[in-house]
């Protein structure tokens, strides 16, 4: 969908001037949007005794952006070690990071463990024998397998790699009692970008049902569910927003039911990373080829090594031209960077206004999985990041890499394992 009204004024006036002091491309991030949603996702859970939203860093890991979360008192969604450094450098410990990882090794659950640790959200039963320390809290991540249908970037539950099956759920809960965790949290996530509210009221429904029976079979109580994220946003003009105000009453009334039935409410907890910074974010490019053969295509300086997924999953970002309007002279174009590879296009048979060789074009909601999925393919290097702050100064939040970055890993100490 086009961007925020607020994003796009305070954006595209000076754009121009933007582009020529940093250059293109770059993707470029509205503060003042991402602290809007991070208070309405809090206002709409007001009615839970208890909410935190742990922002997933795979989304948009960049120091600047999680702090901004962290003031606005969220915590950290992290599946990697790299992540759980980036989100303990700003201060992060214990309660404020969720280490959702999957076929995790003993030498990263140590490492996760360190400088003051945090929540172990495990994604198989056998993991309870590779965590050196087993902490006085687990949570472990579900997966209902054909019970509850996935979507098609994550696939059907019985398919995804991902959580402890049903059969085995209970067994994980005793084997974590048994060996000495006196607190619980039980997780899931099934879907991703999804716009249907309804299957994650869904979700929470599911996972409260299962705490009860888990609770009444071992005896324990739980201290948090975690709903996973997945909240979808509008890539597409046509698409409706996703109804967090309905989401969150249904939900709501389902804690509070729970806590009429057990006496207490837990906490409920979130990972969001999508919903909370794709649509304040683009991907700023420049025209510059015009190739007309069987169809014409409009080569830019950007290619998908900034923003692979139109290529790897068919998605669409809607794309403006800057200071053309919609009533322009219109052309039917594939839009397309310089990879060797014919997947390298931003949009295919798109209707757009005439382009011209140095026209700026704006790739929307790409403030999340955009730079994050880049990668090195031709050796294509990755491109800045900005922040447009509040006060309406932009800001350099990542430089572009350079060729010395790219061949740093070719420089190295001698090593030959003799044979």
């Amino acid at each position: 969908m086009p961007i925020s009204a607020t994003f796009q004024r305070a954006l595209y006036p000076q754009l121009d001037t933007i582009a020529s002091h940093f250059g293109t491309p770059f993707h470029i991030y509205d503060e003042a949007g991402i602290r809007q949603t991070c208070r309405g996702l809090k206002k709409a859970f007001a009615g839970i005794e208890e909410f935190k939203e742990y922002f997933a860093v795979k989304a948009l890991p960049n120091p600047s952006i999680l702090q901004i979360m962290r003031e606005e008192g969220f915590g950290f969604d992290c599946s990697s070690v790299t992540e759980l450094v980036m989100s303990r450098e700003l201060g992060a410990r214990g309660q404020d990071i969720m280490y959702t990882s999957n076929n995790t090794s003993s030498r990263e659950f140590h490492l996760a463990q360190e400088q003051g640790g945090c929540i172990l959200n495990l994604d198989d039963i056998a993991l309870l024998d590779k965590v050196p320390q087993l902490p006085r809290q687990i949570c472990f991540r579900y997966n209902p397998g054909n019970s509850r249908r996935g979507n098609e970037i994550i696939g059907t539950p019985e398919e995804a790699k991902y959580g402890v099956s049903r059969d085995q759920i209970v067994d994980a809960y005793r084997r974590a009692k048994k060996g000495g965790v006196e607190r619980f949290g039980i997780h899931t996530m099934l879907a991703s970008n999804e716009l249907n509210y309804t299957y994650m009221v869904q979700t929470s429904h599911m996972l409260l049902n299962l705490a009860e029976e888990i609770e009444e079979a071992l005896g324990l109580r739980f201290d948090f569910i975690n709903i996973g994220g997945g909240l979808g946003i509008p890539y597409r003009p046509e698409d409706a927003p996703f109804d967090l105000k309905s989401m969150a009453a249904e939900i709501t009334s389902q804690f509070l039911e729970y806590k009429q039935r057990r006496g207490y409410m837990p906490a409920l907890y979130m990972e969001s990373g999508r919903y909370m910074t794709g649509p304040h974010g683009v991907l700023v490019t420049r025209a510059i080829n015009r190739k007309e053969i069987y169809r014409t295509y409009i080569g830019v300086d950007a290619c998908m090594t900034a923003l692979m997924r139109p290529a790897m999953y068919g998605a669409y970002h809607h794309i403006d031209v800057l200071g053309k309007e919609s009533g322009a002279p219109q052309e039917v174009v594939d839009v397309v960077g310089s990879l060797c590879e014919n997947n390298d296009k931003f949009a295919i048979q798109r209707q757009l206004p005439v382009i011209d060789d140095g026209d700026i074009l704006i790739i929307q909601d790409t403030g999340a999985h955009g730079h994050a999925m880049g990668f090195n393919y031709n050796g294509k290097l990755r491109p800045q990041e900005l922040i447009l702050r509040e006060n309406g100064s932009v800001e350099m939040i990542r430089r572009a890499e350079t060729e010395d970055d790219y061949f740093r890993t070719l420089q190295f100490d001698r090593n030959v394992l003799e044979l």
